[in-house]
């Protein structure tokens, strides 16, 4: 037995080495994250302001828990009134230079009966509604996505999910790297909000927050950015029509990193955002949070292979439990102790770097206590990622294979009636 308990010993110390190290870079790349946002900051006080025409797509699907709320912020934005403060034209050959565009599978889906109600209260912006009808491919947002480039008025595009809510700076700050002529595309980082409150909603909020961000954070370091993040990415028509439009993706589960990949292999700079949104978490109790970040984890599996390999060295507090075990059953408490409470403190600094400086977490002090607990059913989420290759989409269930794409596999309809793994993501 000594073999094995001196086994859990040195794989909890060698994982502890690990993390600490990924910890190391991701405090680095936070540094530097929050340096380059400081400069965007200034850069959003410089006189004349950078601001361009541009189309909002805003693909929808259905009515979700606080779409209403979700949709306005975008209505809200401070655009126009700082384009007239410069005294540029709002409107060109007849369109305002903040134009909205809203597409659904049908003109009786609820969501876009949503959109059209609170896009009457803000006649000053040129909004569109377009359908997409039945998807005629695997990804049914890519599908709306195309629908809704054929009708953009303008050349500079940005895309956002129905479940983030934004700041009225919002537009202002995403539009700002677009003033260099090599930028092809642009995304920011997202705090996870549970909108439906709950112990396991917001252990996934506290994941979205803080572990997708220092991940970001720590790979800033390896390589450029060379992906976007669906809740926000900003691009130009000229990129996506180089790529062969939205068509050409249509077949894969991330359409943002594949976005974003083939804009930096076309030569354009991918950059990220340091302003930050908020993203609705959806999901209420165990069964439905797992599932969704289980979803999730494997389209980064296809999508970034290696990377997401070496996740499964960066969860701190398994590796301190692991420690902290063996180094009790040998008799070295000293040791066991300081493991443990070593990687508690370590992750709970993460958090607190991570929330503070990168993504601005209100919420500072729960996410400190969350994230380590987040960080410890880390290694079930990734594990369960390998288990198969099959995700659940729109009541359809698909097969992952070669990079991301999709395969429906035929006579396997799921029902959503009686599966709660019905999240925004998934439906549309």
């Amino acid at each position: 037995m000594s073999a094995v308990h001196w086994g859990l010993l040195c794989v909890g110390l060698f994982g502890l080495l690990t993390s600490s190290v990924y910890l190391g870079m991701v405090l680095v790349g936070a540094r530097r994250f929050r340096r380059e946002a400081m400069r965007e900051d200034a850069r959003l006080r410089e006189r004349p302001e950078f601001l361009p025409a541009i189309s909002l797509f805003k693909p929808l699907h259905g009515d979700e828990m606080g779409l209403e709320a979700n949709l306005r912020t975008f209505f809200e934005q401070d655009y126009l009134q700082h384009v007239a403060r410069a005294g540029s034209l709002t409107e060109e050959n007849g369109v305002s230079r903040v134009e909205l565009l809203f597409c659904a599978r049908s003109e009786a889906d609820e969501g876009l009966e949503i959109a059209r109600r609170v896009a009457a209260e803000y006649p000053e912006i040129t909004t569109r509604f377009v359908t997409s009808g039945k998807p005629w491919a695997a990804n049914a947002k890519v599908c709306s996505l195309a629908a809704m480039a054929k009708v953009a008025t303008h050349d500079l595009w940005a895309i956002s999910d129905s479940d983030v809510r934004v700041s009225p700076e919002y537009l202002r700050r995403i539009v700002l790297p677009f003033a260099e002529e090599q930028v092809g595309c642009s995304t920011c980082l997202y705090r996870g909000v549970a909108i439906k409150g709950g112990f396991w909603s917001q252990l996934e909020a506290v994941g979205m927050t803080i572990e997708m961000s220092s991940g970001i954070c720590a790979d800033s370091l390896v390589e450029p950015v060379r992906f976007a993040l669906g809740p926000t990415m900003v691009t130009r028509r000229a990129r996506v029509e180089e790529m062969g439009g939205f068509e050409s993706m249509a077949e894969f589960c991330a359409d943002d990193f594949v976005l974003g990949n083939r804009i930096a292999k076309n030569g354009h700079k991918v950059l990220l955002s340091g302003h930050a949104i908020d993203h609705m978490v959806l999901q209420a109790d165990f069964v439905e949070s797992i599932k969704h970040q289980v979803r999730w984890m494997k389209s980064t599996r296809f999508s970034r292979p290696k990377g997401h390999f070496g996740t499964s060295l960066t969860f701190g507090v398994p590796f301190g439990v692991m420690a902290w075990a063996g180094a009790l059953l040998l008799g070295m408490p000293v040791l066991g102790w300081c493991a443990l409470l070593g990687s508690l403190l370590g992750r709970s600094a993460q958090a607190w770097v991570v929330g503070r400086y990168v993504v601005q977490e209100t919420r500072i002090w729960t996410a400190m206590v969350l994230f380590p607990l987040r960080d410890l059913i880390g290694p079930l989420i990734w594990a369960l990622s390998y288990a198969s290759n099959r995700i659940q989409w729109r009541g359809e269930i698909y097969e992952l294979v070669d990079g991301g794409r999709m395969r429906r596999i035929a006579g396997n309809r799921a029902s959503l009636a009686t599966n709660k793994f019905a999240s925004d993501h998934e439906r549309r």
